[in-house]
Formats: C-alpha cells, sequence, structure tokens
C-alpha cells in the first residue's frame, strides 16, 4: 500500500520555540490558539529537550495539530518523527543529508531544508527536497551562530534556482507582520518566482495573543497571494505617450487638490530648495529624522523622500521606510552618491532590505552602484563616462530586482516599473549649473507618488496591478509626472527674459514649478514609450 505525501500549505509555517513565550502562558494553550488564527504548517523545534520530554510534546503537539487538519514537521530529530508519527521533518545544512532522512522515513514523509545560498537551493532540488526555508532574512533572537543575513533582495536570487521545479519556497528568520509585507513582495525574482509561505517564531511564540498575531499575518499572507505575484506580467496596453501625458495632466491639480504633506529626511544642502519646491507644487514639506518621530509621522503623511545625500540619521531613514510600508505610504528613494564610499554602498543595501522602495530615483552612476554594476562609475555625486549602451534594458531589468519603479535621470530620463519604459527629453542645460536639481527631481516624484496614492485611495481603486507596490495608485505615471513636472518648468524657467544665468534661474525655476498647468504639461511634454514583451527582456543581472 502506497501512501501519498500529505497537502500541505506552506502560507503560515510557525516554528515552535517555548523559551519564547510570555509568562503565564502554557505552550499548548499557545499553539491551539495560533492553528485558530490561521497557521497552516507547524515544525516542532526543541533543542535542549531530552529524548523523553521531546517525545511528549511532539505528540501532545500533533493531536492539537490533527484537530486543524494541519501537518506537523519535526526539526532535525529523524527518530522522534518516526516515533509519534508526523508527517515529515525539517533540516538543516549541518544536520543529517537528505538522502539519508528519505531512505528512513516513509515514502509521504516531506521533507524541508535550511538554504542560506543560492548554491544551497540548487542542491536541495538535486537532492529531493520538498521544500526549502531561505534566508535568513534578518536578523533573529531564536537562532545563534546564523550565517550571514541574506537579506529580502537576497531571497529573490535563491528562488531563482525553483524556476521549473516543484519544490516549495519559505523565507526564514526574523519574520514579522511589520515586515511581513515587504518579505513577500521584495523577494519576488525577477523571473516571477514568489515565496509560498513565511516561516514565523517569535512574533506569534511570543505573543500574548497568538490566535490575533496568526491571524493578523495569516491576512497579509492571502492578501499577497491573491494579487499578481509575478513581476515578469506584461505591459500594461495602456501606457501610449498620448495616454500618459493626461494622466500626468491629471495629477497637477491632483497635487493642489490634496495638498500632501511630504515627508523629506534630505540632504542638507539642498533642504531649503526642496522645500521651497514641493510648496510650490501645491504639497507641504516637513523635513524631520529623528526615529522617535516616525510612527506618529506616518500615518499624517501623502508620500516619504529619503535623500541620503548627507548621512546624518540611518535609523531615522530605516524607521521612516518601515513605518511608510505600514502604513501603504509611498517611498521615494534617492541614493545621492551611493557610489562614492563602502559606507553610503552598505547603508543603501541596509535600507532597502528593511524596507519596500516604491521608487529608486538616481543618475546613471548612482544607480549603477545600486545594481552592482561596473558599467557606469561615480565620482561623488556625478557619472563618470558615457553612460549605460541600453538604458532601456538597464532601467527595466533593475525595475524587476528591486520590485520598484526606476528613475534614470540624465541628459533623457529613463523610467520603468520592469514592463514599460518611458522615455522623458525634457528638460534645460542650466538645471546642471545649480546646486540640487536631481535632489528637487526626487521631491517632485515624491510629490506626485503622494498625489496619485490620495487620488486613487479617494476612488477606492488601484489603477494598474503593480502587484503591491504596497501602495494603491499608478507609481510609474506618478513618477513620470514628477520628472516631467521639474524639466518642464526648467524649460520655461530657461525662455524668461529675467534669468541671466544660474544665478536667477533657480527663483524662475520655483515660480515656473508653481505657474505649471496641465496644458503647458501636455503641450510640453516629449515623451516615447517602450512596451518590452518577455522575449526582449535580460534577467542576468
Amino acid at each position: 500500500m502506497t501512501h501519498s505525501k500529505p497537502t500541505v500549505d506552506y502560507s503560515l509555517y510557525l516554528v515552535t520555540g517555548r523559551a519564547l513565550l510570555p509568562a503565564g502562558k502554557d505552550y499548548y494553550e499557545s499553539l491551539e490558539e495560533s492553528l485558530q488564527g490561521g497557521v497552516t504548517l507547524v515544525q516542532i523545534r526543541e533543542k535542549t529537550a531530552e529524548t523523553g520530554e521531546f517525545l511528549e510534546i511532539a505528540c501532545r503537539s500533533k493531536e492539537i495539530c490533527r484537530k486543524h487538519n494541519v501537518p506537523i514537521l519535526i526539526n532535525d530529530r529523524i527518530d522522534i518523527a518516526l516515533a509519534m508519527g508526523a508527517d515529515g521533518v525539517h533540516i538543516g545544512q549541518t544536520d543529517m543529508p537528505i538522502a539519508v532522512a528519505r531512505s528512513l522515513l516513509p515514502p509521504s514523509a516531506v521533507i524541508g531544508v535550511t538554504c542560506n545560498t543560492p548554491e544551497h537551493v540548487r542542491q536541495a532540488v538535486e537532492d529531493g527536497a520538498d521544500y526549502v526555508g531561505v534566508g535568513p532574512a534578518w536578523t533573529t533572537q531564536t537562532k545563534k551562530n546564523l550565517n550571514a543575513i541574506v537579506g529580502i533582495r537576497g531571497l529573490g536570487m535563491m528562488l531563482r534556482e525553483l524556476d521549473g521545479t516543484q519544490v516549495k519556497a519559505v523565507a526564514i528568520g526574523g519574520i514579522k507582520s511589520t515586515n511581513a509585507l515587504h518579505c513577500l513582495h521584495g523577494s519576488v525574482s525577477t523571473t516571477g518566482h514568489a515565496l509560498d509561505g513565511l516561516a514565523v517564531v517569535s512574533d506569534i511564540v511570543a505573543s500574548p495573543e497568538p490566535k490575533l498575531a496568526a491571524e493578523k499575518l495569516a491576512f497579509i499572507v492571502r492578501a499577497f497571494k491573491s494579487g499578481p505575484p509575478s513581476s515578469s506580467s506584461l505591459p500594461d496596453a495602456r501606457y501610449t505617450a498620448e495616454w500618459i501625458k493626461e494622466q500626468v495632466a491629471s495629477l497637477v491639480p491632483a497635487v493642489r487638490k490634496h495638498g500632501p504633506l511630504v515627508h523629506q529626511i534630505t540632504n542638507t544642502v539642498v533642504a531649503n530648495q526642496s522645500a521651497n519646491a514641493t510648496l510650490a507644487l501645491g504639497a507641504s514639506p516637513i523635513m524631520a529624522s529623528a526615529p522617535e518621530e516616525m510612527e506618529d509621522l506616518s500615518r499624517a503623511i501623502g508620500g516619504l523622500l529619503i535623500n541620503f545625500g548627507t548621512i546624518q540619521n540611518l535609523d531615522g531613514m530605516l524607521a521612516a521606510g518601515t513605518w511608510a510600508n505600514i502604513n501603504l505610504k509611498p517611498v521615494v528613494f534617492d541614493p545621492v552618491g551611493v557610489g562614492a564610499t563602502r559606507y553610503r554602498q552598505t547603508s543603501a543595501d541596509a535600507l532597502l532590505n528593511t524596507w519596500q522602495a516604491t521608487v529608486i530615483k538616481g543618475n546613471a552612476g548612482e544607480l549603477a552602484a545600486i545594481a552592482k554594476s561596473t558599467e557606469v562609475r561615480s565620482r561623488g555625486v556625478d557619472s563618470v563616462g558615457q553612460g549605460f549602451e541600453d538604458p532601456i534594458a538597464f532601467v527595466s531589468q533593475l525595475a524587476r530586482k528591486e520590485r520598484c519603479v526606476i528613475v534614470l535621470t540624465g541628459v533623457q530620463d529613463y523610467i520603468s516599473d520592469g514592463n514599460t519604459v518611458i522615455r522623458c527629453s525634457n528638460g534645460h542645460k542650466l538645471l546642471g549649473d545649480i546646486t540640487g536639481s536631481g535632489c528637487m527631481v526626487g521631491t517632485s516624484v515624491a510629490t506626485f507618488c503622494a498625489a496619485a496614492s490620495l487620488e486613487a485611495a479617494e476612488s477606492q481603486t488601484a489603477a494598474v496591478a503593480h502587484d503591491a507596490l504596497l501602495v494603491k495608485g499608478d507609481m510609474l505615471v506618478a513618477a513620470v509626472a514628477g520628472v516631467l513636472a521639474l524639466t518642464v518648468a526648467s524649460e520655461f524657467a530657461a525662455a524668461r527674459q529675467d534669468v541671466l544665468g544660474s544665478g536667477t534661474f533657480l527663483p524662475a525655476l520655483i515660480d515656473e514649478l508653481g505657474a505649471l498647468t496641465p496644458e503647458k504639461m501636455v503641450k510640453a511634454a516629449n515623451i516615447e514609450v517602450f512596451s518590452l514583451q518577455p522575449a526582449q527582456r535580460k534577467d542576468e543581472m
């Protein structure tokens, strides 16, 4: 008689840890409540218990899991799994080889393995694992001597190894309700391979209300799975030059209607220009960097700009983006001069692994540093050389890799969501003669993203399925609007008779930002649209 493997829903995978239970909370009571809250798979992990105690805990846990029709796995201990009739085991890189475990367990047993590198995943697939636990995504209190933190962006590289296989994947390491959506969204590979679930320990086990904790996490996973997780979907057929111009034009009065509060942690050199540009467009700036303010501010703002031209409070940047994600506010990241120092590079990685950017905006040198590309170098905040040989391919690849809209600024600006690339050919050379023109582009993009998000929320629609940039609204169009607002205004400013050079150009530019109208935007905007079919995409980045 053959036994088929149990059907496993990996969505919310609870790994037990009795040492984390809050005072007065019984382990079995906590497990029962967790299952009531939506846990779909349980792994019993007991690293210090004696064999007899481990077996008793496993047997009683199995009784509770069976009441809820939830499979139960045992961490590492094949003997315990066999003795109590578990549905399978989870083993680490230094534990028993998969082949040996498979030979000892029933054919129906589910076997999972911890993987910390793409090579680990590749080997697990070859060895016949049913699922892999990839990570660690973040630091965690539940394990000592962890491998190096993989980060959210590193998970996507491992998920690519599962293309064309039936092997499932869950993220492990430091996952909780405040970072779960970023983990699910940001880890989708450039080929569209998404996680099957999240493995959680302390956020449920350490909670005095494990049912509520599990319900919150289960809701996040269900919401993500109900949308299109693929980053390789076809481009939106509506994206024509004329349609985009109309949408951009409609956002000009939308900014003034909503008057969004735009939170800016920005370069101290340009704070004044950025604030004035925000006001001219019809929004309100607030400059704050203390981590203690971020939770409260995130509820009031329409959008967030993080520009680390002068990095002074990295903790504030980390907290601001995290809380903006939690409250579904667009986050624009302007990694000014990121290629100049190792500290800037590691800081950018820390930020992008902590929160999900809605838009990343930068010049060729800055975006090359984000992409870890050597095609373009930077000197301070400036790019060096001729730029990218194929900027259309570059921005689309980076957009898919980072799971956001990319804005590449230069003589011509390229904006992409990974499926569509829009080239904007506006602007005046005087922009290069004033300090902070690029930073003001970031301000403008954040302002229009805030307005687009508020407009979509008001109409109760998300304009396009940019599978959860964690905000409502068409952020590709909003980014284009932000770029065009600054570049079109620069053309009108430079044409004024009172502008004699860079000294008179800056105040004129602020004036013209305030004088923008939908008609001016439509008439002046010079854009081209490139819709990329799957065969045109290169994902080697």
